[in-house]
């Protein structure tokens, strides 16, 4: 059954109408869900699993590390649902759910797990360096993430949970959290879940080092690439919101402010400079664009502006933040397939397994609790009060776009006035040359708030030209698939290189089968330069060859099949393959595909169970073949996909938005100097790729 907030206010919210009742409703929602499958007050926080083979606990691992991860699993079901109770349980401190107190039943629980004498105890850092038999000397625990989110649930209910504790439980319960706060991490966002452990513990008045503090502190400034973005790993993905941007305004709370007024200084000027942009990151309709790792958290995406609330000088519009965390919370409680048994699915909508990596279990969604944090924020908060508005939204009118481009962390998104979407443009990623799953995440060229990313599409085996067969890996959405017709290689581009905007047009590398041990003049690339129209983008690409022969496909959306009506149209020499349907929730949809020059032809591939939105999907693609080794063929790669919300049709100027394009050699290849594309409603983009070279970053 799909939420339905029973308290709405369009007065005050009218883009959704939800209030603080609202969100307290969905609260509820969510740990009803999760109550309902406790048969026992004595019963840990460990739900129903539909998938087995990817998360854990891993059923084939060694009996050690098994134990080790039904421990975890434990742990993260407690402290990630606690991130809902928490807050829940300090503005209603009587409320009974499926028979049991939520206070006294987290209250008990907490104390438990932290009890070495208790069956539910799941041991400190030491324990699990003994009971998984590990003798690296670096090793790291998923209970180091746990910690944290115990600390900050402890905190947003201080008064209702810690502080009914006598000093021989909080001892205890200090104890196993001092274990891991200065214990081994991970090099990246971890650090801050030991910076929040030991600010914890530092605030009720127990000893930490504070040396071990501030390493962690000037390495989490270090990550900092700009733009209110971290660098997570080589990545940037939504950790750098939901992580940094969260953690690091607690941090400063707790600790920084006072002991550390530099570092302080810093996060808070950082989360305030991801607010001046971050709003535009979602779409129309607020909802949250499925990109990077780990988003079955989905809505904690939100949690950011939450973060920067808390700060001394928050710069968060209030009106804006709500309207966007409104906006995504329905984007998923309002899908009948949300829920599994009562709780949220191992994927972004419904169950979807490509999306799932393998540190996660049955509980780990409940990090989009996160999201449930502004609860912690008092009723008379401007969160609250304050009347919604939608930000850039508002200002765009007929058919503009709003491009934001971020050079430090390589993201460049635009607002599409006409269809209501964001799309998301992404560089500097470098992923193993086998890590598929990876490049779904972060490699795709074009990430779309309405259309989420597609795994690998299914297909038929049925040969299309030259060797090519779709349904053997060799089309993707939104990605390059370049085929060895020699060898039969086929590779993806798993290196994004970035150059960033110029006169309009966005510039990027990208490389196949990149390795970092073989140089890159011997490696398949390709130029991308794109630049936004009102439904989409255009594509003027350039391919960067070493080797031929080859065949190459690029994939539009993944298109949500439910009854798909498939149109086929040319102008000239261009060529138009049109979807129109509708997506799992019965939502009008529709999406084309224009290639021009460089392409031999369009078709569509169907698949199953590679859409997170829908079972059975389809994907238009663009195919081509290059027969020689050396010779003067078609370079430049000219491509469009454009979508809209709704069946009615895409005008010919949408459909076919080019009047001209002009090679600087006058041939139809683009071998080298610009090109000049010409649009219909009389603009005009000039690609230049010579230049590029000396600017391109990872």
């Amino acid at each position: 059954m799909i939420f339905q907030p029973k308290t709405l206010d369009f007065d005050l919210s009218p883009y959704t109408g939800l209030t603080r009742e609202s969100w307290i409703e969905a609260g509820e929602y969510l740990l009803n869900g999760v109550f309902g499958n406790i048969e026992k007050f004595e019963d840990p926080v460990v739900m129903p699993r539909k998938e087995t083979e990817v998360t854990y606990p891993h059923l084939k691992a060694p009996q050690g590390v098994q134990e080790s991860q039904r421990k975890a699993e434990v742990f993260e079901g407690l402290t990630r649902s606690f991130f809902i109770g928490a807050p829940l349980i300090h503005i209603k401190p009587d409320l009974v759910l499926h028979g049991y107190s939520i206070r006294e039943y987290y209250k008990s629980q907490i104390l438990r797990i932290c009890t070495r004498e208790d069956e539910l105890y799941v041991g400190n850092y030491e324990d699990q360096v003994r009971i998984s038999g590990t003798d690296d000397p670096f090793r790291t625990f998923q209970q180091t993430v746990e910690t944290c989110a115990l600390v900050i649930g402890l905190w947003v209910c201080k008064e209702e949970i810690w502080d009914t504790y006598t000093k021989e439980e909080k001892d205890v319960i200090a104890a196993l959290l001092d274990s891991y706060a200065k214990a081994n991490t991970v090099p990246q966002n971890w650090r801050l879940f030991n910076m929040l452990d030991m600010a914890f513990l530092y605030m009720e008045g127990y000893p930490i080092d504070h040396d071990i503090m501030m390493d962690h502190a000037q390495a989490i400034l270090n990550y900092y690439a700009g733009d209110g973005w971290y660098r997570d790993g080589h990545a940037f993905d939504y950790y750098s919101c939901w992580a940094f941007n969260v953690y690091s305004p607690i941090w400063n709370l707790w600790y920084g402010y006072d002991h550390a007024p530099y570092v302080a200084k810093k996060f808070e000027e950082h989360s305030n400079k991801l607010m001046e942009t971050y709003g535009d990151f979602f779409d129309r309709d607020g909802f949250t664009n499925m990109w990077g790792r780990s988003n079955i958290y989905r809505n904690a995406a939100t949690s950011a502006f939450d973060g920067n609330m808390m700060l001394r000088h928050s710069v968060a519009d209030p009106g804006l933040a709500r309207r966007i965390s409104s906006g995504s919370l329905m984007q998923f409680l309002s899908r009948e397939d949300f829920l599994y048994k009562g709780v949220p699915t191992l994927g972004f909508y419904g169950q979807f397994t490509p999306l799932v990596q393998g540190y996660s279990c049955a509980e780990s969604p409940f990090w989009l609790g996160k999201a449930f944090l502004c609860l912690h924020l008092p009723a008379d908060h401007p969160f609250w009060t304050a009347k919604e508005n939608n930000g850039s939204w508002e200002r765009l009118k007929n058919k503009e776009i709003k491009e934001t481009v971020l050079n430090g962390p390589a993201l460049c998104f635009t607002n599409h006035e006409a269809n209501g979407e964001t799309i998301l443009r992404t560089g500097k990623i470098l992923r193993a040359a086998d890590d598929i799953h990876g490049m779904w995440n972060y490699s795709k060229l074009c990430f779309n708030t309405k259309y989420p990313w597609e795994a690998t599409p299914t297909g038929e085996q049925k040969e299309k030209t030259d060797g090519l067969y779709v349904g053997n890996g060799e089309v993707e959405s939104q990605q390059y698939v370049l085929k060895d017709t020699t060898t039969g290689e086929v590779s993806r581009a798993n290196v994004t290189f970035w150059h960033g905007e110029k006169n309009g047009v966005l510039y990027r590398r990208q490389f196949f089968d990149y390795q970092e041990k073989r140089q890159c003049h011997w490696t398949q690339a390709i130029n991308l330069a794109d630049f936004p129209v009102a439904l989409g983008v255009i594509r003027v690409d350039k391919l960067r060859l070493h080797r031929r022969p080859i065949t190459m496909t690029l994939g539009s959306y993944g298109f949500a099949d439910n009854g798909t009506q498939i149109i086929e149209k040319t102008n000239g020499s261009a060529k138009a393959i049109i979807l129109k349907g509708h997506d799992a929730t019965g939502k009008e949809k529709q999406l084309a595909m224009t290639i021009y020059d460089g392409w031999d032809g369009l078709d569509v591939i169907h698949s199953r169970g590679t859409n997170p939105d829908s079972e059975r999907s389809m994907v238009v693609y663009a195919f081509l073949s290059r027969k020689k080794q050396y010779g003067y063929e078609p370079y430049v790669l000219i491509s469009q996909v454009i979508t809209k919300e709704s069946l009615e049709d895409f005008s010919e100027e949408e459909l076919f938005p080019i009047s001209s394009v002009t090679y600087t050699d006058g041939k139809q290849c683009g071998g080298y100097g610009p090109v000049t594309i010409a649009l219909k409603n009389g603009e005009t983009r000039v690609i230049e790729f010579e230049g590029i070279e000396g600017n391109l970053q990872l």
